[in-house]
């Protein structure tokens, strides 16, 4: 019972609350009750109260409950910080005497050791410990006392001790504490705390700890020599295994680096003492503290010291942890790294010591390929010298790989895979790989880069995807270096789609530089251009152009005479375009300079397949930028320019390539006000779940599998494949059921019987005598016989179930190509709301969600269903533009309304009858918000004193090219089906949609 003589409990219970509070779990309650008691006793100033809250307080530093005792021990600190009259040594006596750690009993000796502990801590944290030379000498010694407690404290006592250490002035550590701590940094490698108090004593307090007392204290000048090399190692050992579970370098470690850097003996230390020492227990613990001494270095080290740390044993151990980690369930410590180097980068201002970093972790290698990762995001941090000499390196590297610089590695779970295998040129190819894809993803980061930097890269990948020099020449930068092994051709296919990822990240490239005329651009959010305002495409065109008049230069695949026409007539129909560019076609023109320019390159890459679409492209860019005047054309007579251009868009929407399907939506919105009803029915065409799909269709599904492969240059391709793969497995699965389950055929069993027939094999069952068989050779006859049967037999299941498969593929495949003419859709909904043709969209859209919601769901399935029904909803439905001269179409429209409301009366499935209810709201808000031709005399104006409500209640009461008594029948009749049939697909949240959309 606490004793109350002045009757500070009788005062009030708010003040109790307040050590409630400060005990209490959560956070915010413990510091709001803190601040409040302080406030408290700040205003109150009574020495009762003041003495009471301090016994309260040192009371609470041993409570049971651990949430509490830091609550009570911030608290005093706050107090004795509040309050400096509070003597430190009188406060630390309370504690010591509240907490005695001999007379009080076994049980609680836990709170006692946490209340002694918790008590230092206030002092500690009140600021005001350092000043106070007798209660900072107490607390130290009771510090040394509580680390015999290590049973309930562990090391906490150790690490307050250096952090009280660290905080103290050097005159004040000489004078007070070298005598007390003098045991403990004599003994300092005798145990990792100890040695840890030396590393810090050390860089806080130099002119204290100098060499000549440090021989003193254990009879050498230097912590890190040979002699004390094998304590050190013992002593890093012990704590890697006791903070195993950290995942973060010991302190100890860090400072033992630093003494070491500091005394001049770094190289000793790290070849004797990490190399030699700790590396050579194959432990993971002590692998990860080497691994992670290297990447705490990075910062700390000269250039020459780099070189050492880069090219030593610890990097090649760390290349071997990250190939072996490919494995699954293996913690995975190359994410640690690169969060290393991504600092020491950020950190460096150096760009010969960032050079030197990132070229030894790119030289790290395992059968020539390098474990760094060729997409690290890491090299945004680079200088732009820096950046310039590794791009210039990465190239070196790819024309002559020096494979003697590399910090070559092999692991043993690979080396039986490289038997008769030509080795050096697998590690020129390994490394030739991971150098263009590289160089491509340097592009694509967001580090300072210039101009010139990016298109050296570009023109590097285009020049050896698609070109080879048969002789140097200085005409090009590229071919003035031949490479020092020939590059073959199924290398160049790959730089290839190395190439196209790049043009991809190019289009969406913003606008580099610091001119003014860049931060425009930047502003006005236009990609893929320069600072001056050029295609980056049109420059590698340019680029490539100069390479097929270049002597000593040829193409990997020669174009022929026809092919080199096509090409001269795309450049001189690209140039024809930049004349005319101006305000009011700017943005058309860039959309079809931008096609015209990709399909010229893909010429280098299937010249057969581009050839067509390249023709018809050139067409229709002439008739769609001809000033002719337009001339009214039959209903059977040749299709128009845009007609065309849809079909091409379509067949280039088709392919496997992110980057042509998304010019070739950038094309088709730029059109979308020349688009025709027989242009839009094309696109509709696609999505028409009734009509088949042959192959005169105007559109054709790429049915190749290699077309289907994730290519570099379409990393990023949309998720319907993934989809697809699932789909895939789940019908696979299908399909090998019914195969088990399936009966064998009549025809397959009479076959079967006359085999056996004619081998006598009946009569030998029910005419020969049990002890007479057929001879060998009739044997081997029959069986011969019966295996030729059975083996075509296998062969007719296997083409069904080739055919199933085959039918199945092109399934997926038309289903993904639909989700992506849907994009087309919606891009024609968004710009063209006021087109009367987007009533032409509204059945086709329903007919697909009718039938989605019929079939079969699978994953592809739903997300076509899904996509479609946002597309219908949100750009169709919800859209506040829409076609405001429908009075020509007044009777169509009606009557459009009729068969909607009709359809969705008729329908089963509530979920699709609200589609066609939400369509026929649609056209009702089409038709009211149009005004009659007859009546189009402007209304009188308002006097000026009417307020706006009159208006917004005229129009609102306006019917527009409603009729009303047509539509009143037609709605009534829905509702009325709605309150008399039981199994009627209408809902009554259709009709609030209605009646609050249409009030009148």
């Amino acid at each position: 019972v606490v004793a109350d003589p002045h009757g500070v409990l009788r005062q009030g219970r708010v003040f109790l609350d307040f050590f409630w509070d400060i005990a209490r779990p959560e956070r915010e309650v413990r510091l709001g009750a803190t601040e409040n008691l302080l406030r408290h006793l700040r205003e109150g100033r009574k020495d009762d109260e003041l003495k009471y809250a301090l016994k309260r307080l040192v009371e609470g530093l041993g409570a049971t409950r651990q949430a509490a005792r830091p609550g009570f021990s911030l608290a005093l600190a706050q107090v004795l910080q509040a309050f400096e009259e509070i003597p430190m040594c009188s406060v630390l006596e309370q504690i010591k005497e509240k907490h005695n750690l001999e007379k009080g009993k076994k049980k609680f000796v836990k709170n006692a050791a946490f209340g002694n502990f918790f008590g230092v801590m206030a002092l500690f944290q009140s600021g005001r410990l350092i000043k106070d030379r007798k209660a900072l000498v107490e607390s130290i010694q009771l510090l040394k006392q509580l680390v015999y407690h290590q049973i309930y404290l562990r090391d906490l006592p150790r690490k307050t001790l250096i952090d009280i250490i660290s905080e103290v002035p050097e005159t004040v550590f000489e004078e007070v504490l070298f005598d007390i701590l003098q045991n403990d940094l004599a003994s300092a490698f005798t145990s990792p705390d100890n040695l840890h108090l030396l590393l810090v004593g050390m860089q806080k307090f130099p002119g204290v700890l100098k060499p000549q007392n440090l021989k003193k204290l254990f009879g050498s000048s230097a912590v890190v020599n040979e002699e004390n090399i094998p304590r050190l190692v013992e002593l890093l050992r012990s704590v890697a295994k006791s903070e195993k579970k950290g995942k973060k370098l010991p302190s100890v470690a860090f400072d033992l680096l630093q003494v070491s850097l500091k005394e001049g003996a770094f190289e000793l230390f790290w070849k004797e003492g990490v190399e030699d020492g700790l590396l050579k227990e194959k432990s993971g613990p002590t692998s990860y503290m080497c691994y992670r001494l290297l990447g705490s270095a990075l910062p700390l080290l000269s250039l020459d010291q780099l070189q050492v740390v880069l090219k030593g044993k610890v990097m090649q151990h760390y290349g071997e942890h990250v190939v072996m980690t490919q494995l699954p369930a293996r913690f995975k410590f190359a994410p640690d790294m690169e969060a290393y180097i991504d600092e020491f980068l950020n950190s460096c201002d150096d760009p010969e010591r960032q050079l030197a970093v990132i070229i030894g972790f790119s030289t790290l290698t395992n059968q020539g390929n390098p474990v760094f990762s060729s997409s690290s995001k890491v090299v945004r941090h680079l200088h732009p010298v820096a950046l310039q000499k590794y791009v210039d390196w990465l190239k070196d590297m790819f024309l002559k790989p020096d494979l003697d610089c590399c910090l070559e590695f092999s692991s043993s779970r690979r080396k039986h895979n490289w038997e008769n295998v030509n080795i050096v040129h697998l590690k020129i190819t390994r490394l030739r790989k991971w150098v263009m894809h590289r160089l491509c993803t340097i592009t694509e980061t967001t580090v300072k880069k210039e101009e010139s930097v990016v298109m050296d890269i570009s023109r590097f990948c285009f020049f050896h995807a698609f070109f080879e020099a048969k002789k140097k020449t200085a005409q090009i930068r590229e071919a003035s270096v031949l490479p020092a092994e020939p590059v073959d051709e199924q290398f160049h296919s790959m730089v290839e789609n190395y190439f196209f990822g790049l043009l991809q990240t190019l289009n969406t490239l913003t606008v580099l530089g610091d001119t003014a005329k860049a931060a425009a651009l930047r502003e006005k959010h236009i990609h893929g251009v320069t600072a001056d305002g050029k295609l980056w495409i049109f420059l590698l065109v340019e680029y490539a152009n100069k390479l097929l008049f270049t002597e000593y230069v040829e193409a990997v695949k020669p174009l022929t005479k026809g092919q080199m026409d096509a090409w001269e007539r795309t450049l001189e129909s690209v140039k024809n375009l930049q004349k005319k560019e101006n305000k009011s076609y700017s943005a058309k023109v860039v959309a079809f300079q931008q096609l015209l320019l990709l399909m010229a390159i893909h010429l280098f890459k299937n010249p057969s397949e581009t050839m067509d679409v390249l023709s018809d492209l050139l067409k229709c860019t002439e008739r769609a930028f001809s000033k002719e005047p337009k001339k009214k054309k039959a209903d059977n007579a040749e299709p128009g320019w845009v007609e065309v251009m849809v079909e091409i868009l379509l067949s280039l929407l088709a392919q496997p390539s992110l980057l042509i399907r998304r010019i070739s939506r950038s094309v088709f919105v730029r059109i979308c006000p020349n688009l025709t009803k027989r242009g839009l029915q094309l696109i509709l065409d696609v999505l028409d779940p009734y009509q088949e799909q042959d192959e005169e269709s105007a559109v054709v599904v790429m049915e190749e599998s290699s077309k289907k492969i994730k290519s570099a240059q379409d990393a990023d391709e949309e998720g319907s494949e993934d989809s697809s793969d699932e789909d895939d497995t789940e019908e696979e699965n299908d399909s090998g059921d019914e195969e088990k389950n399936e009966e064998v055929s009549d025809d397959f069993r009479s076959q079967l019987m006359n085999v056996l027939q004619a081998g006598n094999s009946l009569v030998c069952f029910h005419c020969l005598p049990c002890d007479e068989e057929l001879d060998d050779e009739a044997m081997m006859a029959l069986d011969k016989n019966i295996s030729v049967l059975f083996a075509e037999q296998q062969k007719r299941i296997q083409a069904k179930k080739d055919e199933k498969d085959r039918i199945r593929k092109e399934t997926i495949l038309r289903r993904d190509f639909k989700i992506k003419v849907l994009d087309l859709v919606e891009a024609f909904l968004t710009k063209q709301s006021e087109s009367p043709l987007v009533f032409d969209v509204i059945e086709p859209l329903l007919h697909v969600i009718e039938q989605c919601m019929s079939s079969d769901s699978g994953k592809q399935e739903i997300d076509f269903l899904q996509k479609t029904a946002n597309i219908f909803r949100n750009s169709l439905c919800r859209t506040k533009q829409y076609c405001k001269k429908v009075d020509a179409l007044k009777e169509d429209l009606h009557a459009f309304v009729e068969r909607l409301v009709n359809k969705a009366c008729k329908h089963t499935d509530s979920s699709v009858a609200l589609y066609y209810f939400s369509a026929s709201l649609y056209l009702l808000k089409v038709l009211k918000g149009n005004t009659p031709e007859k009546s189009s005399t402007p209304p009188a104006p308002l006097p000026e004193n009417q307020s706006e409500t009159t208006l917004q209640a005229s129009q609102l009461l306006s019917t527009g090219c409603l009729d009303m008594e047509r539509v009143t029948a037609l709605y009534r009749e829905a509702l009325t089906q709605l309150f008399t049939k039981r199994k009627t697909a209408l809902t009554s949240s259709m009709f609030q949609d209605f009646f609050s959309r249409f009030p009148v």
